[in-house]
């Protein structure tokens, strides 16, 4: 076998077709933008690289075919409860059906992070927002979400049989949209509306300072500190709210307000793959074309929940049921989609989990976040509940 560093644009086309290539014949791959994959490892577009590094390689076999790929990241800001020391992390695995192909792979990435003073490992995880490229799935092999990992169903022994062990499990959730809510939401939903103090709202692309203003003190109230999750800024909301502006839909992502004060955020998406899926990860000036058009000839009738939180003081005061009602009024009445699904959840958030269950949802996805433990003086431990 041949493992090369990837240094060079031919190197990094071939990062990028590993995927392609292990997961070609699926029916249910979709095939991530090339461009989303390439910006995690751009110094100017991805702001991790002002706390930590990254290095990528490719696997070879004695042939010269492509068999597998890996990255592994230092990220001083990656942090969990509890843990004894530096973690690392890795991600963007893939690797044939070979338990010493993967060996190999997993070798080189922990020889490098314990180059770098890491006691564990995680992953896959992204080099980034856990919103995107985190976990490896074992369960619910349907169409993947927009940047979520996607993968043959023999990883998880790939992973196991090296020696990781289960970190999180994460869990995604859906259900019908005309499909009637639990009774207490509605009572929850009325006790909360006799009170004119409150008030929930959609966002609007014409006001979007503000309601990035508003979601960074929900998001830093309710969120910050929490299993390794940092503060946001301003400029960080701002800007992923910009990029999300072509394809928003107002309508389906909402703010709750006590006497004009934020308290609650329920930000969603159109799904993005079901437009995506069409363009076999091209994004330039053709891409842009063909995306253009298909998005204004295709109807999509799925949306993905993506943040749903409110601040601590108001939690289990029915903000929550409140604000999903008030925004059912529009997404409901209106039909304007068919199907919901809430991006992954990890079983170190009991309470979301029980607000996603308590909907009505099916587990739709079962993915894993897995640890090694490099220094085996370390114990390895679960991830803490939030």
């Amino acid at each position: 076998m041949q493992l090369i560093e990837v240094t060079t644009p031919q190197q990094e086309k071939e990062f990028i077709k590993v995927n392609v290539l292990m997961n070609q014949g699926d029916p249910n791959y979709i095939q991530p933008l090339d461009k989303d994959v390439e910006q995690v490892f751009d110094k100017e577009k991805n702001k991790a690289y002002r706390f930590g590094e990254t290095i990528r390689w490719i696997l070879k076999d004695n042939q010269g075919k492509l068999i597998g790929r890996i990255a592994a990241f230092v990220n001083k800001k990656y942090k969990t409860k509890g843990d004894e020391g530096l973690v690392g992390g890795f991600g963007f695995f893939e690797c044939i059906n070979d338990q010493a192909a993967a060996n190999y792979l997993f070798d080189t990435a922990k020889n490098w992070l314990e180059a770098k003073g890491m006691y564990a490992m995680d992953g896959p995880i992204n080099f980034g927002e856990r919103d995107r490229w985190w976990g490896v799935q074992v369960g619910g092999f349907q169409q993947p979400l927009y940047c979520m990992n996607y993968n043959p169903k023999y990883y998880q022994k790939l992973f196991e049989g090296y020696g990781f062990k289960v970190f999180f499990n994460q869990y995604c959730y859906a259900l019908k949209v005309k499909d009637r809510l639990q009774d207490k939401f509605y009572k929850r939903h009325d006790e909360v509306a006799k009170n004119p103090d409150f008030k929930a709202v959609h966002i609007r692309k014409d006001q979007l300072d503000k309601f990035a203003h508003d979601f960074v003190t929900v998001y830093n109230k309710a969120w910050a500190g929490h299993g390794g999750l940092k503060t946001m800024d301003h400029r960080l909301v701002i800007g992923m709210f910009n990029a999300m502006k072509p394809v928003m839909d107002e309508r389906i992502s909402w703010f709750t307000y006590y006497k004009e004060e934020p308290i609650g955020v329920w930000l969603n998406i159109v799904d993005l793959n079901q437009w995506f899926k069409f363009l076999h990860g091209r994004f330039d000036w053709w891409g842009k074309l063909k995306f253009a058009w298909i998005k204004l000839t295709k109807k999509n009738k799925k949306f993905n929940g993506i943040i749903f939180g409110v601040v601590p003081e108001w939690q289990g005061k029915g903000i929550d049921s409140y604000m999903i009602m008030e925004a059912a009024k529009i997404i409901q009445d209106q039909h304007l989609y068919e199907d919901y699904e809430l991006q992954w959840i990890g079983d170190f958030n009991p309470k979301m989990m029980n607000v996603a269950s308590s909907l009505g949802t099916d587990i739709t996805r079962h993915l894993i976040t897995y640890r090694y433990i490099i220094d085996t003086t370390k114990e390895f431990k679960r991830h803490p509940l939030v």
